[in-house]
């Protein structure tokens, strides 16, 4: 039996100390479990609530930041692109290229992605049923793409609140090669603090069995050693101690 996708790190890159720290954690963790978890950070994170909110250090630097945690660690390494001129550049870095939520509709963005040659993974987007994402994935495909991903990470039905319908994942599963299941980002409440994006990590390890029992074929969790201090999602975010614990009750049958 295949084990999981296991993908962690923080929201967007803070500082290299904080890359260092998630890096060496997600290390450990890979050794002790012989798993292979891929590092994810953001160098800017393009959708913030506010204008003056943290975004991070941007293309160039961003990417040389995770290079080095790639040299350094030996880690996969993934991150999310929001133009279609970035796929490229970040494709020499990256094993896996994300498409954000809001931008998996954007014919440029999958098609740049797709013409790469690296994994696609494109995240479902909150006004999509799973079996929309039928479309998305097909213009990767026939734009050359041959490794396609797709995550699930909750709907909205209303104001500030995702709901997550557990159904998408068995009906992405005949679209694409995985079906991972974003556990920080659908605990969100989306624009519920006050000029920023609220949540409750509460939640997360429920969300992440109720995928395994699903059918997920991989779990997307975003970390941080001290998420309340994060400058970006900290309220969804996972305490970084908390990440091996969860990773082995997945592994448990």
């Amino acid at each position: 039996m295949h084990k999981p996708i296991f993908i962690a790190g923080p929201c967007v890159i803070e500082s290299a100390e904080l890359l260092d720290t998630v890096a060496a954690e997600l290390v450990r963790i890979n050794r002790k479990w012989d798993i292979d978890i891929i590092f994810k950070a953001s160098f800017d994170k393009a959708n913030r609530t506010s204008l003056h909110s943290f975004r991070g250090p941007g293309l160039a630097r961003g990417l040389q930041m995770l290079a080095d945690v790639k040299a350094r660690y030996g880690l996969r390494i993934t991150t999310d692109i929001h133009e279609a001129s970035q796929a490229a550049p970040a494709a020499e870095v990256v094993d896996v290229l994300q498409v954000p939520a809001f931008l998996c509709r954007q014919t440029d963005l999958l098609v740049a992605a797709a013409k790469t040659g690296r994994t696609v993974n494109i995240k479902k987007a909150q006004f999509l049923s799973g079996a929309d994402m039928r479309y998305p994935v097909e213009k990767v495909r026939e734009s050359g793409g041959s490794q396609i991903w797709l995550t699930e990470r909750g709907n909205c039905f209303g104001y500030n609140n995702l709901v997550v319908d557990f159904r998408n994942i068995p009906d992405m599963l005949p679209l694409a090669d995985a079906v991972i299941m974003d556990c920080t980002h659908s605990v969100q409440r989306p624009g519920s603090g006050n000029g920023s994006t609220g949540g409750d990590r509460r939640f997360v390890p429920a969300m992440a069995q109720a995928a395994k029992a699903f059918g997920a074929t991989g779990y997307f969790f975003e970390v941080h050693p001290d998420p309340d201090c994060a400058l970006s999602d900290g309220p969804n975010q996972l305490f970084l101690h908390d990440l091996e614990p969860l990773i082995a009750s997945l592994l448990h049958d």
